[in-house]
């Protein structure tokens, strides 16, 4: 999770929500991702659908099964979608997101061998969101 926080400070540098994603597999980082939705103008460039497509070009698979996936936010329905679609093993997410997280519609969105573990650098990842929006404000 330390390192999918690192990608989450350098997209609040660069004035982008301060969500960062990682990807391991056998215990090897293999994607990471950070949010790029205003600078590449892509409403779908969340650091998790990023960090599938990176993930996927590494492994040359569609399809994530032996990997996991480290989140700094709670995803979001359309994420937790494309965390379905590839099937990664396990979802790691760090604060839950309330108002847009994917657990509001129940752990069924994900696939059904996905494993789901949440709460790691909770109060960290939480903060930095929240700061985020602070200032824009």
């Amino acid at each position: 999770m330390k390192k999918a926080y690192e990608e989450a400070l350098i997209a609040g540098e660069g004035g982008e929500v301060p969500i960062g994603a990682i990807v391991v597999c056998r215990n090897q980082i293999i994607a990471k991702a950070h949010n790029q939705t205003e600078i590449l103008k892509d409403v779908t460039a969340h650091a998790e659908v990023l960090a599938i497509t990176a993930a996927s070009n590494y492994l040359g698979s569609k399809f994530l099964d032996d990997c996991e996936m480290y989140v700094t936010l709670e995803p979001c329905l359309m994420c937790a979608g494309a965390i379905k679609w590839s099937r990664i093993g396990k979802l790691v997410y760090a604060a839950s997101d309330d108002k847009c997280g994917f657990m509001n519609y129940g752990k069924e969105v994900l696939h059904r061998s996905t494993k789901l573990e949440f709460g790691v650098m909770h109060d960290e990842c939480s903060h930095i969101v929240k700061d985020f929006f602070a200032k824009r404000r």
